[in-house]
């Protein structure tokens, strides 16, 4: 019989007792009961939360950080919207008549005071002329209605001077009553035939205003058949054709369309909630849809808000000298507003807590000569091509930019600088 099979079962059966049922004593004995209270001090430990002071001889985690000062720059108040011409003119004509001159096309460069359309004339300079010949006819009855009443002027005179003869007579007993009422009558007829000499004279300065006015209109009707551009711009689509009529009297009188690109005006609309930090005369800049960018300055900002959006309309005036930027172009308008201090960050050094704020890590004082994490929220301001301008942090700080992923608000720091511009 095989008695080595049947120790070895029995001795592992005895192992198997001691462990399962006896577990305690066998640690007791073996000697690892301070080793295991030592191991739940440490995972108790290990759940705590970090205290915001390294304790003495506490493991430090290495990082890379770049000592930051606040700088002064310009914000910015970012508006959607479009461009549109500075002057936008359907140029009516303003008498009706036949076009006789050949049409402008659209798209053409038009100079201020150029001929955009000429009408026929018709019998336009027949008016004229007839209109000067009344005028002369009325100066030329001028002289006899004056003499009229320089006459009309001597006989109320004479008639007075014999008036007044006959009542000193009369007083004196030398004429008769009937003398004295022959020689009023006299007057009043005098004084009437003055007013009337009057009448015809004013009636024939009337007839020389009269003929003036009809000289007038007629030179004008004349002028009006010479349509011209009011200022320099492009023609938006052609003037009137040859042989079309413009008609003034609720027909169509429109020669031609001409907007003003240059300057080009660029409209943006203003939150209430943003309009105190607008100006006129700030400097503006804009990103065309094109991806052109312009600069300008604010030169309107309405006072009053849009009932509906409750924004507030703002212009930028932008040089446009070989007229690419067209009317009704979408834009996006950054106007600068009051400066504020910020920070110069690489992208790279945003990242996000626990509860999902953006922000940064950077490292403060510990008290005892070292450095711990803090996490600082900010907010972007600006995205340039040398970094990100960012708000939120002290004025100085010493901000995590290598290993921020890997640190939490607490956690012990071994800092190593990096020099500006690495």
């Amino acid at each position: 019989m095989r008695i080595m099979p049947i120790v070895t079962a029995i001795i592992v059966m005895t192992l198997l007792y001691l462990f399962v049922f006896e577990r305690d004593a066998l640690l007791g004995f073996a000697g690892a009961e301070d080793d295991a209270t030592v191991g739940e001090t440490v995972v108790e430990a290990e759940t705590m939360s970090p205290e915001p002071v390294a304790l003495e001889g506490e493991r430090r985690v290495s990082v890379v950080v770049i000592d930051s000062k606040a700088q002064v720059v310009d914000s910015a108040v970012v508006l959607r919207g479009r461009t549109e011409a500075l002057r936008q003119v359907s140029v009516l004509s303003e008498t009706s008549g036949r076009i006789i001159s050949e049409p402008l096309r659209r798209g053409s460069q038009v100079e201020a005071n150029q001929v955009m359309c000429v009408l026929d004339p018709g019998n336009r300079e027949a008016n004229l002329v007839e209109a000067e010949a009344r005028l002369l006819e009325a100066r030329a009855r001028s002289p006899e209605a004056l003499a009229r009443v320089a006459e009309a002027e001597a006989r109320l005179e004479e008639a007075r001077i014999n008036d007044n003869a006959a009542r000193n007579l009369a007083a004196e007993g030398f004429a008769t009553e009937s003398r004295v009422a022959n020689s009023e009558a006299n007057v009043r007829a005098a004084e009437s035939a003055v007013s009337a000499a009057k009448s015809g004279l004013e009636s024939v300065r009337a007839g020389i205003q009269s003929a003036e006015a009809a000289i007038f209109r007629a030179r004008q009707d004349l002028e009006h058949l010479t349509i011209r551009a009011p200022f320099a711009g492009v023609l938006e689509n052609d003037t009137a054709e040859f042989g079309s009529y413009l008609n003034t009297q609720g027909g169509n009188a429109t020669c031609g369309t001409i907007l003003q690109l240059d300057p080009i005006k660029l409209v943006g609309f203003v939150p209430e909630a943003d309009v105190a930090l607008v100006e006129v005369g700030a400097r503006a800049g804009a990103r065309l849809a094109s991806g052109r960018e312009v600069t300008g300055l604010v030169t309107f900002l309405s006072r009053s808000a849009d009932l509906t959006t409750r924004t507030f309309r703002a212009e930028v005036e932008v040089a446009n000298p070989d007229l690419l930027i067209r009317d009704g172009q979408t834009a996006t308008i950054g106007v600068a507003a009051e400066g504020t201090p910020a920070h110069l960050l690489p992208a790279s050094a945003l990242t996000l807590n626990d509860g999902g704020a953006l922000g940064v890590r950077h490292a403060i004082d510990d008290g005892q000569g070292g450095y711990v994490t803090a996490f600082a929220e900010v907010e972007l301001i600006r995205d340039t091509a040398e970094g990100v301008w960012v708000t939120g942090l002290p004025d100085q700080a010493n901000v995590v930019v290598v290993g921020q992923d890997y640190i939490t608000a607490g956690t012990a720091l071994t800092l190593t600088f990096r020099e500006e511009g690495a």
